[in-house]
């Protein structure tokens, strides 16, 4: 018999109003299932020591987006303190291009006119000063970040200079020479390089903790929020749980009676799970006890109809999977245990329904 009366409007409205809260909770428990593995795949991401570089998520988080408002920051900085080591290094530079044996670097190597056959073969990299300037002045973003790029090309055009000549050569000498002043005033520029890419290397790292920390926070905070809300959600299950079994009919004796039979039939698992939902409403009940005393007619309405729904749907399992009871089919010891388990729960319960049956009889008689 169905115990909500759906041919009453009023009750098949308020059927629609509890539908509809389910939909909307279920709704925002997908919503919070996505935001736990999210969490749980920034904690698998942290164990690996990586930072979670998600631009979307940090505009959630105010400590996130200010960690890497700051590292922008950071970078600006360090870029124009860059800028101006470079500028030191140009004029090192100029120096080097305009002194009177600088003329054979200032352009690539004419290979052809010069019939140098085979320049290309000795030369894996060829360089020149016009090149390096070029690279310096690149406002699209090939140029040059860190000065020792440009120190590394210039040794280079030296360095193939004599390669390619043997040492008596003029340009052989030249290059020599050149290199020998250009590494004495790239030594004078040298610690201020040093100091610069030492306090870039503690930003950075100071940096990356501090992000770290602020993501540590921001999903430390966003995990307890979302324990609250699944909190609050199962909290609200119940509630409307309760509502519906509120609407639903006193169930009869003989339903009553119905249902104690239909817990003797259950499997020993789901025996057991039948006298969790009784010990849930019912704190002094204990439902591991070697002996329970079950007593049908003092359970409320709602454990009633939560055990009824429950042993409905354990009987259509069972039936439907025969062999899975009390491991029919096997004959080992374990198997010869359960069945005395199952048996011993049976006679409890039925020895609990016979003691309700029996204070049923006396209040009967009494009247």
């Amino acid at each position: 018999m169905d115990p909500m009366n759906a041919a009453n409007p009023e009750n098949a409205a308020e059927v629609e109003y509890f539908s509809n809260r389910v939909d909307e909770i279920f709704t925002k428990v997908d919503k919070i299932e996505k935001q736990v593995s999210e969490v749980e795949q920034f904690y698998l991401a942290s164990s690996n020591s990586s930072i979670v570089k998600d631009k979307e998520r940090e505009k959630h988080f105010p400590g996130v987006k200010k960690q890497r408002q700051d590292a922008s920051h950071r970078e600006v900085a360090a870029s124009k303190r860059m800028q101006e080591l470079m500028r030191q290094f140009a004029t090192i530079l100029r120096q080097i291009t305009q002194h009177k044996w600088a003329w054979p670097f200032l352009e690539p190597v004419d290979v052809e006119g010069l019939g140098l056959h085979d320049y290309y073969e000795v030369i894996e990299k060829p360089m020149d000063f016009s090149t390096i300037e070029k690279k310096m002045d690149a406002k699209d973003g090939t140029g040059y970040k860190n000065v020792r790029e440009i120190y590394a090309d210039v040794r280079l055009v030296f360095k193939n200079a004599m390669i390619y000549n043997e040492e008596k050569d003029d340009v052989h000498v030249m290059a020599k020479t050149l290199l020998a002043k250009f590494e004495e005033k790239w030594l004078q520029l040298l610690p201020k390089v040093a100091e610069e890419e030492r306090r870039q290397t503690e930003e950075d790292v100071e940096a990356k903790l501090n992000m770290q920390r602020a993501q540590d926070a921001a999903y430390a905070k966003m995990a307890r929020d979302l324990s609250s809300e699944l909190y609050e959600f199962d909290m609200h299950l119940k509630k409307l749980r309760e509502m519906v079994v509120q609407k639903c009919r006193k169930m009869s004796s003989e339903e009553k009676r119905s249902l104690g039979t239909a817990l003797t039939q259950l499997s020993p698992e789901d025996l057991s799970k039948a006298l969790e939902i009784v010990a849930e409403t019912n704190p002094s009940f204990q439902a591991t006890a070697q002996e329970v005393d079950l007593d049908i007619d003092a359970q409320s309405e709602y454990t009633l109809w939560r055990l009824k729904a429950f042993v409905k749907d354990s009987l259509k399992g069972q039936a439907r999977n025969p062999g899975g009871i009390s491991g029919s089919g096997n004959n080992n010891d374990n198997n010869d245990d359960n069945k005395k388990s199952n048996s011993k729960r049976k006679r409890e319960i039925c020895d609990a329904l016979a003691k309700t049956a029996v204070k049923r009889t006396k209040k009967l008689s009494s009247l």
